[in-house]
């Protein structure tokens, strides 16, 4: 490969990209920072950062229910960040947008608003092996109330999930199934759109837990078919503690409330409470107003890229990585799925991946280390933690490079 990456875009310049985030342009222990830990969080924009600063600096104030005019400024670049969400998850209506925390909020609140009422005893919610904890643990602390069980569809041994080995999985007593869209540690792009089809044929709803959809590909609910699609803001160039899940209206509708406080009640008695229509149902007290509008500009400048070009410039960088560490003596890869999605996981014989990220980091070079929130995933490969290096569209070959020249000097150092 040349050392200009090449991408659907001609125009697509990494440099002026990578001119764009602040905390790019400093030394990490004398040597120029390496970020690839992106699928743990992705670096922020100037955009980004300048949205958050412009709404505390100048219109900060509650939304909703304020008549003054800094009220009104602050809930319309609210509400403009839920048309942001809704248009780039291409949702039919942005009421079908509902802001949370995160992507871990958000399976929660399915978990217990819409599937917790519907199960029963001997039932079963179905995943797959290479969910992250968030994507399972909901599930399994209602299942366990009501003596319902989760159940995990196989991957292949290069990290795939085969429609026909998932379907098989379903049964009578399947009431839900929640998978991801890609894998946080294998990059996996799952067949969401098979697997919603199987689903729906027998009447059962699917959520989709976009936390590594959103910032690598193009996402469209509609084409999909999911019930529920969540992603968090904070691995798409946004601000931490912030958002949003999708949910078909008709389902929205008939789900009670996950949280009671201020902002999601038509009225408030002694005798009783009546509640608001979603969102703002299910959006219960102060939200992080100014995340939120950070969230939106987020989005828009990825937009602005566009995603197709952002997947192919990840897609090189991947492809990249994954002969040059293939050509490293000892390396390990776990993973290897074709089309994989801006992951690339590995392990090295003889090291423990807790001494390969602390070597790392002594030349500049930010991975993730450990299990990656997926313990099922670590004992399915027999491994206990993997390294993991993971892009964003501001990475580029030199990244991989000293990545590469990083993990050469841990070899020698335990060889």
């Amino acid at each position: 490969m040349s050392a200009q990456l090449q991408t659907a875009d001609a125009a697509f310049d990494v440099e002026a990209i990578r001119a764009q985030f602040p905390v790019l342009a400093q030394a990490i222990r004398g040597k120029p920072l390496v970020y690839l830990d992106s699928a743990a969080s992705a670096q922020k924009p100037e955009v980004v950062i300048q949205a958050v600063t412009d709404c505390y600096r100048h219109y900060y104030s509650n939304i909703h229910r304020g008549v003054h005019t800094l009220s009104e400024r602050s809930t319309a670049a609210f509400e403009r960040a839920r048309d942001t969400v809704a248009r780039f998850l291409n949702a039919p209506h942005a009421h079908d947008v509902i802001f949370l925390r995160g992507t871990t909020e958000a399976t929660n609140l399915v978990a217990h608003s819409f599937v917790r009422p519907r199960l029963h005893a001997g039932d079963e919610i179905l995943v797959t092996e290479l969910e992250h904890h968030s994507n399972i643990v909901p599930w399994q602390l209602v299942a366990a109330e009501k003596g319902a069980k989760v159940v995990a569809a196989p991957i292949s041994d290069r990290g795939e999930v085969d429609v026909d080995a998932f379907v098989a999985c379903i049964t009578e007593r399947t009431r839900f199934i929640a998978i991801a869209h890609v894998s946080n540690v294998l990059g996996t792009l799952l067949p969401v759109a098979e697997i919603v089809a199987a689903a729906h044929a027998r009447g059962i709803p699917v959520l989709v837990d976009g936390a590594q959809g959103v910032p690598h590909l193009a996402v469209d609910v509609q084409a999909l078919g999911c019930d529920f699609y969540c992603f968090s803001s904070h691995k798409v160039y946004g601000p931490s503690g912030v958002g949003a899940l999708y949910g078909r209206r008709e389902l929205l509708a008939g789900m009670p409330p996950y949280q009671g406080g201020g902002g999601m009640i038509r009225r408030v008695s002694f005798k009783g409470s009546t509640f608001a229509d979603a969102p703002e149902r299910f959006e219960a007290g102060t939200p992080d107003i100014a995340g939120v509008i950070g969230c939106g500009a987020a989005i828009e400048w990825v937009e602005a890229i566009g995603l197709d070009v952002v997947a192919a410039h990840e897609h090189a960088l991947t492809e990249y990585t994954m002969q040059r560490l293939g050509e490293v003596p000892g390396v390990r890869l776990i993973g290897t799925a074709p089309g994989k999605a801006g992951v690339v996981s590995f392990v090295m014989d003889g090291v423990h991946p807790h001494d390969i990220g602390t070597i790392l980091d002594g030349e500049g070079v930010a991975v993730r280390v450990g299990h990656h929130c997926a313990q099922p995933l670590m004992d399915r490969f027999e491994v206990p933690a993997t390294a993991r290096a993971s892009f964003g569209v501001y990475n580029t070959l030199a990244d991989v490079d000293a990545l590469v020249a990083a993990v050469e000097k841990v070899r020698h150092w335990f060889g």
